[in-house]
């Protein structure tokens, strides 16, 4: 605990003071850019390949772009960033990712309007993070609410904007401000902090601080507020009920907390329709949403990103050529990752033409754009140091912070048969549950503990024969670990608990995602939380189950029963060996 503490204390107490916004470059800029290459700035998109000129996704590029390179797709739309994802290449290791942002500030450095990119990526931890080992990887928001510490808070995202810098990245989505109020939550759930304002907007602040110190953006999402939904927006479009009291009081109140301590570079739109403030439009396309509520009732002055324009939530009122200008007009800066690149800026290009986007309208996101980029310096060095990434990347001193984070999150829910905390001496278990829930990597960790495993990895939706196989295996052992990955949501995996449970061997319920899958596994007696699949996230919840970490995390989600008609576990809930 000593290295953490010392990487805690490390952490300044409010966001570095980032270089002055040198308006005269800015308008030198904005003077000589043309228009392809203002509406160009703001595109942000992906594009595919482990460095600038890797012709190995070219297949891929073509199809997208009609070019070869991610170099390429830079030039030709004159983009203002590019968006990494592990799927195109882009985060395969660090030093890898230091070579293509490199790369790829070469190509638009050098280009006739000399702006360097935004290279942006959606590190959360948990389950939303691109770089992974050897990169430090960290539980999750939700755990990190379990943990109700500010000084762990602080420690990782210090550590995940010294890591992202270390390798070129300036922009990281994140964190996630909205309320997890909806258990039934298919796409934010143990993304969230919680569902207490206040412990999101605490935890979100330090988050937009302690990344912007190593002058990578922050970004707020969704905007405003995807945490009381059952559509996940992706797919579909999500319309949310509530009143404006509720959606004040809940949803908005991090997101104002934040802007007000912690002064966040950007904030994401959500694809969300909210019938308190726009019955009409998703907010990404709502004028009363974006320019309304947020620039002029909250009085926010930095950027405004898109989610992402491919999704279903955003798409499925206007055509692809229609969303970004409409986006535009609402009030948005930045248009994330469009699926049909080519429609979204000629209809861009061409709204600007007819005057349906005057230019003071362009000209004022571009200068937004062009004022972040000089207030974090990459006018005057955009590049990452290859030569020091082991210095900054998954580090000691991080992955000890990611630990940390992991034993103090891990909640004991139940324990009523008293069987945690367990002993080294507990004999042979078998190890069962989906794929997902990690039954290997819980069953490495029994194993160096001394204990003898039978390991049963299933379907996250297990078939009769692989229940079957489960409940063998249990047969006869001294324990039965059960790792349920969102049990809430796949019968089958209900089955399979109950299926286990019969055999008569005592049961340990690992939840690797949601807390909420008590509820729908009656009998049940010993429960842990861990809020995360993460291999660090199962170790800690090992270590706690032994009793070598004291039990420390509490809910940060009430438990309702499997009806919705009462509550199982408070908030706050969290139980301890010492009775």
């Amino acid at each position: 605990m000593s290295v953490v503490l010392a990487v805690v204390l490390a952490v300044p107490a409010t966001a570095g003071s980032p270089p002055a916004a040198d308006e005269g470059l800015v308008e030198a800029t904005l003077r000589r850019m043309t228009v392809p290459e203002k509406v160009g700035q703001l595109f942000w998109t992906r594009a595919y390949g482990a460095n600038a000129h890797d012709a190995s996704y070219a297949a891929q590029n073509r199809a997208d772009y009609g070019v070869d390179t991610a170099a390429q797709v830079v030039a030709k739309y004159h983009l203002g960033g590019v968006l990494y994802f592990a799927w195109a290449g882009n985060t395969s290791h660090p030093d890898q990712m230091v070579e293509l942002s490199n790369g790829l500030q070469q190509v638009a450095t050098s280009s006739s309007a000399r702006v360097p990119l935004s290279l942006s990526i959606d590190q959360e931890g948990g389950i939303v993070q691109r770089l992974l080992e050897p990169g430090t990887v960290f539980p999750g928001n939700m755990a990190l609410g379990a943990t109700r510490s500010e000084q762990l808070a602080a420690a990782q995202w210090d550590a995940l904007g010294e890591e992202l810098k270390a390798v070129g990245v300036n922009t990281d989505f994140a964190p996630v401000m909205d309320v997890n109020t909806n258990p039934a939550n298919p796409v934010i759930g143990v993304r969230s902090f919680g569902e207490r304002p206040d412990l999101v907007g605490t935890m979100g602040s330090i988050a937009t601080r302690n990344l912007q110190t190593h002058d990578v953006a922050a970004t707020l999402k969704h905007f405003p507020g995807h945490g009381d939904t059952e559509v996940d927006s992706h797919y579909g479009l999500p319309i949310v009920t509530y009143d404006r009291q509720t959606l004040e009081e809940v949803h908005l109140a991090p997101f104002r907390q934040a802007i007000a301590t912690a002064k966040p570079d950007a904030i994401m739109t959500a694809h969300i329709i909210v019938e308190a403030i726009d019955a009409e439009n998703p907010a990404t396309l709502s004028r009363p949403v974006l320019t309304g509520l947020l620039r002029k009732d909250m009085g926010y002055k930095g950027l405004i990103v898109t989610d992402s324009l491919g999704m279903a939530g955003v798409r499925e009122k206007y055509g692809d050529d229609r969303v970004p200008v409409l986006a535009l007009l609402a009030g948005a800066d930045v248009l994330l990752n469009p699926p049909d690149m080519d429609t979204a800026y000629q209809g861009v290009i061409d709204a600007v033409a007819s005057g349906e986007i005057t230019r003071k309208r362009l000209e004022d996101s571009v200068r937004r754009i062009l004022a972040w980029k000089v207030k974090r310096g990459l006018f005057d060095d955009p590049y990452a140091d290859p030569a020091t990434v082991d210095q900054h990347v998954g580090t000691p001193q991080h992955l000890a912070v990611a630990d940390a984070i992991a034993r103090q999150a891990a909640t004991v829910v139940v324990n009523d048969d008293e069987l945690l905390p367990l002993s080294a001496a507990a004999g042979e278990v078998a190890v069962v549950g989906p794929s997902l829930g990690r039954p290997t990597v819980a069953a490495e960790e029994l194993r160096g503990r001394g204990l003898a495993t039978t390991v049963v990895s299933t379907a996250t939706q297990p078939t009769a024969a692989q229940i079957s196989a489960a409940a063998a295996a249990a047969e006869g052992k001294d324990l039965a670990v059960v790792t349920g990955y969102s049990a809430w949501r796949y019968d089958k995996q209900q089955e399979l608990v109950a299926a286990v449970r019969r055999t008569g061997t005592p049961v340990l319920v690992l939840a690797t995602r949601d807390a909420y899958d008590i509820a729908y596994l009656p009998g049940v007696t010993t429960y842990l939380a861990t809020y995360g699949n993460t291999s660090v996230s199962i170790r800690g919840a090992i270590a706690v189950a032994f009793g070598e970490a004291a039990p420390a995390g509490r809910l940060p989600v009430t438990i309702p029963t499997a009806d919705g008609s009462g509550v199982l576990y408070p908030y706050g809930h969290g139980l301890g060996y010492d009775g």
